[in-house]
């Protein structure tokens, strides 16, 4: 992201489409969106804390936009982010993420969800709402975001999200929920490539890996296979990654016509090992399937960073802006404060003046600490 990246964002704000008559209006759509990406970037968590913000902060707001009505009241605040049309915003997001970031060839690209808790409403009968982002993983920015329908779930909320998305040459990573022939073909029609993990959502293609691969059969297969060692708490880990062209295994062959651009079937095996004589060796299996000719080393590359969805962007979530405790929940202000806090995120991270380093810190103190600024 560049260093203007912020002004741009500002900048564009108006095109965000106010829904309010205008002869009605006092605060002016583009103050109320920039006052709460501002607030929320400095640790702000509710529309109170928003409104306190804004107040103390009135003088430099006034470098990004006017704020001729003042700071509107945290009731305000409230209506309007509850009218938002989240539709338009998912796309200014990605709009502006386009303009800012630009991913690199073979940049892994991993597509996750995460549930907010606390934004259930049961006097409405709302269901938390579910959120699919997009994470470049070189380093660490949303891409873009979708929430998935009510009475739908990841699988149909995917290919929306891939529609927001420039990810040509890029490697998108999928757990199994997202391992679908549709959304290979998607993905495939972006000019990138996919990495599936393989679970019993497809049967036949997880017996036909489990009567191929395990332990055993790959101790003794040393050309296509790369390891690396862990050492953590009380345990060490060691995970020995493994790809087979798939023309090269003829029990797979019936899976070449069905899955899109298949070429490259991965293994990945874990054994954990205590450091105490007594304990007992766990071995865990993962298969996927990828469109791209991966080589071992690049799948295990791809295979560890897609868990960065997790560390570097739910997590940081939860313990930096205590996303699962926010109960901003009515209208489409959940989805809307959600995406903000991603824009905040992708400002921090890529402006280090603003303190990414020691929100990304090591302790949750040190989280909480760089939130609130």
């Amino acid at each position: 992201m560049s260093k203007s990246s912020g002004l741009g964002l500002f900048k564009n704000l108006d095109k965000i489409e106010d829904f309010r008559q205008p002869g009605k209006v006092i605060h002016q759509l583009s103050d109320i969106l920039i006052l709460s990406i501002a607030a929320i970037v400095s640790g702000a968590e509710s529309w109170e804390e928003i409104a306190d913000f804004g107040r103390n902060k009135l003088d430099w707001l006034k470098q990004f936009s006017r704020f001729d009505a003042g700071v509107p009241s945290p009731d305000t605040i409230a209506r309007v982010m509850q009218r938002i049309d989240p539709v338009q915003f998912r796309i200014f997001f990605a709009s502006w993420m386009k303009r800012c970031h630009r991913l690199t060839r073979g940049e892994v690209v991993a597509i996750d969800g995460k549930t907010l808790r606390r934004s259930f409403d049961k006097g409405d009968h709302n269901t938390a709402i579910h959120m699919i982002s997009a994470f470049a993983t070189a380093n660490g920015v949303v891409l873009g975001q979708v929430k998935t329908d009510e009475k739908s779930n990841e699988i149909t909320a995917i290919p929306e999200l891939l529609n927001l998305l420039n990810i040509k040459g890029c490697l998108v990573t999928l757990d199994a929920m997202g391992c679908q022939k549709k959304i290979a073909q998607a993905i495939l029609d972006k000019k990138a490539d996919y990495l599936f993990q393989v679970k019993g959502n497809h049967q036949s293609l997880l017996r036909a890996f489990q009567a191929e691969y395990n332990f055993k059969t790959l101790q003794d297969e040393t050309s296509r296979t790369v390891h690396t060692d862990d050492e953590n708490h009380d345990r060490i880990e060691t995970r020995h990654y493994h790809v087979v062209p798939i023309e090269n295994n003829e029990s797979f062959a019936s899976f070449i016509d069905e899955w899109p651009g298949i070429k490259t079937l991965c293994i990945e095996f874990t054994t954990r090992r205590g450091k105490h004589e007594s304990a007992v060796d766990e071995i865990t299996v993962r298969y996927f399937i990828s469109s791209a000719q991966l080589s071992a080393t690049r799948f295990a590359k791809a295979s560890r960073k897609h868990w960065h969805i997790e560390n570097k962007l739910h997590w940081v979530l939860d313990v930096a802006m205590n996303e699962d405790d926010c109960r901003i929940r009515a209208g489409h202000s959940a989805e809307i404060i959600a995406s903000i806090r991603h824009i905040a995120l992708n400002l921090l991270r890529g402006t280090p003046r603003l303190g990414a380093r020691s929100m990304l810190g090591s302790s949750p103190s040190d989280h909480r600490r760089a939130a609130r600024g």
